[in-house]
């Protein structure tokens, strides 16, 4: 059993193209049996099993299927041809010598709740099969077996080559390196779907020499689109779990992994089961990606430009950027204003947090204050505390958002760190104010636009239930006295940072929560009786990339 798991862990995203069982199926038929798309039933497939039209391909592993298979299933083992480029000339001696003709209809089939059925799906789809023809079996060998289906380990005869023609092939289905890196950085219009385990995203394991995933890529694990009994989950719950991570069908859907394997799972389900009318895998992964010269950004946390470092912000923020208006950045000091007469940040204009929490439910006067100070809605907020992430920070992060600032992040370190850096610290309050000359560095007085956002503050129990459960997030050292009514979990923020208020690892991170039982589809209410402490989680939440995230007003 161990070298199966071994396997199975390495087949899942790297070289295993999918294995296919190719099942005849009359549409009616399949449509009695209750199947969806190119989904065929256990049943349909016992009822015509020995029929001669009907091409059953086993997309699993040598060692699997003599193990155990579906009589009559020919084994496609792609362990004996590899995951390599072929030429169209050579995909097609190869369909051919599993026995696939024009006319016939072809069932693909695994071990059930995998991506190997749906890989072979997508090579036979890509090469030009008609998708008519062209069948996954829902659930695998594990439902067939549970249903009652015979298995066996006899011997298959090799079939009769078959006559299919390689013509044309499918590009649109395919995205190459150029127009997956320039959707990369554009995820309002495109969704990088990656159908790799949270170990792999927030960088715990990796295949390659680094850990993380594709900047903007969107954590949706093959697993997830399947049911306990390895069968594919409705499409109504499917959609659910799409629309909860952001995943629309007017975006361009990217699927992609490891290699390429594990990413046709979401393929076939948003393109042949849902149909989605722009989805496309990336054969190449993120093997390609990290092997590119260029030395393309790989990331660990989901959005790690809510977290700045020093450098950035001494580079960009420096005078000659400012003089030239390139530095589009306002330094928010929330520090008392006792601190910040000590020294700070050149530039930096002082906020304390204390008059963030007094107006937190008073948005327009905050925004009247910002625009007085000098904060640029259209600039990056960068929020400078004493010691990185803590509840000021969180609390101000938190207010900028929900008025609607363009961008906005936080200083990591504290301004001792700063100044220990070598850095200039400034003594005397930032000049907010006309600029007198083109050399004048004053920071103008803005007119701060009250735009408030829904769905970052929540009140009470207020609004309708949502497709997904509401989890209450104690987040203070200590839970409040009161808590709401429903479920609710108790993980201080603090448990989330690093001495210093640094997050920790990603993964460290998502290893938390897991054992604290926090679920990831869920509408995510932080409260605490501090509401700084429960703007810290909500912070590192969305820094993990949490979609459904707010804090409890109180």
């Amino acid at each position: 059993m161990n070298w199966l798991m071994r396997l199975g862990r390495q087949a899942r995203c790297l070289f295993l193209p999918g294995m296919a069982a190719c099942l005849l199926v009359a549409p009616p038929l399949l449509a009695e049996e209750g199947a969806r798309g190119n989904l065929a039933g256990v049943q349909w497939l016992e009822k015509n099993l020995h029929r001669d039209d009907i091409l059953l391909l086993d997309a699993s592993p040598g060692q699997m299927y003599a193990a155990q298979h579906i009589p009559g299933a020919i084994n496609v083992d792609v362990f004996t041809w590899g995951g390599r480029e072929m030429t169209a000339a050579e995909m097609e001696r190869r369909i051919q010598s599993w026995g696939v003709s024009a006319g016939r209809k072809v069932v693909i089939y695994d071990q059930g709740g995998s991506y190997m059925a749906t890989s072979l799906f997508f090579d036979l789809y890509y090469h030009g099969f008609p998708a008519a023809d062209l069948f996954v079996l829902d659930g695998g060998i594990a439902k067939w077996k549970a249903t009652g289906g015979a298995v066996t380990k006899d011997p298959v005869a090799a079939p009769k080559p078959g006559t299919f023609r390689v013509a044309q092939r499918r590009e649109d289905v395919r995205v190459r390196l150029p127009e997956f890196l320039a959707a990369s950085g554009d995820p309002a219009n495109n969704a990088l779907v990656e159908a790799l385990e949270p170990a792999y995203h927030f960088g715990g394991a990796k295949f390659f020499d680094r850990a993380g995933h594709v900047p903007n890529a969107i954590m949706l694990p093959s697993a997830d689109f399947f049911n306990a009994d390895k069968t594919f989950k409705p499409a109504a719950e499917i959609r659910r779990m799409l629309d909860y991570l952001g995943i629309t069908p007017e975006q361009q859907i990217h699927t992609h992994c490891g290699g390429g394997i594990a990413a046709s799972v979401p393929f076939f389900t948003m393109k042949f089961l849902l149909d989605y009318p722009r989805v496309k895998l990336y054969k190449e992964s993120q093997l390609e990606w990290l092997r590119d010269e260029r030395g393309l950004p790989y990331w660990t946390y989901d959005a790690p430009n809510m977290l700045r470092d020093r450098n950035w912000l001494a580079s960009w923020g420096a005078p000659m950027l400012r003089s030239f208006g390139v530095a589009k950045l306002s330094i928010v000091d929330v520090r008392p204003a006792e601190s910040y007469k000590q020294g700070h940040v050149p530039y930096a204009v002082n906020i304390p947090a204390a008059v963030f929490k007094d107006h937190l439910a008073t948005p327009a006067k905050l925004a009247e204050i910002l625009g007085a100070a000098g904060v640029e809605m259209a600039h990056e907020a960068v929020i400078v505390a004493d010691g990185g992430l803590n509840a000021s920070a969180a609390l101000a992060f938190l207010l900028l958002e929900r008025l609607g600032q363009k961008r906005v992040s936080v200083l990591l370190g504290s301004i001792d760190d700063w100044g220990l850096d070598g850095f200039p610290l400034a003594k005397d309050a930032t000049t907010v104010g006309p600029r007198k000359s083109p050399q004048d560095l004053a920071v103008p007085i803005t007119t701060y636009p009250a735009n408030v956002r829904q769905g970052i503050v929540a009140r009470g129990a207020q609004g309708a239930p949502g497709p997904y459960p509401k989890i209450y997030l104690a987040s203070g050292r200590t839970a409040p006295a009161k808590a709401p009514d429903g479920k609710v979990i108790h993980l201080p923020y603090t448990d989330l940072l690093n001495p210093g208020g640094t997050p920790k690892p990603a993964n460290d991170i998502w290893n938390i929560l897991v054992k604290a039982g926090l679920p990831r589809y869920a509408e995510i209410i932080c409260f605490a009786d501090d509401p700084g402490e429960a703007a810290a989680n909500y912070f590192i939440l969305k820094l993990m990339g949490f979609p459904d995230v707010k804090v409890l007003a109180t």
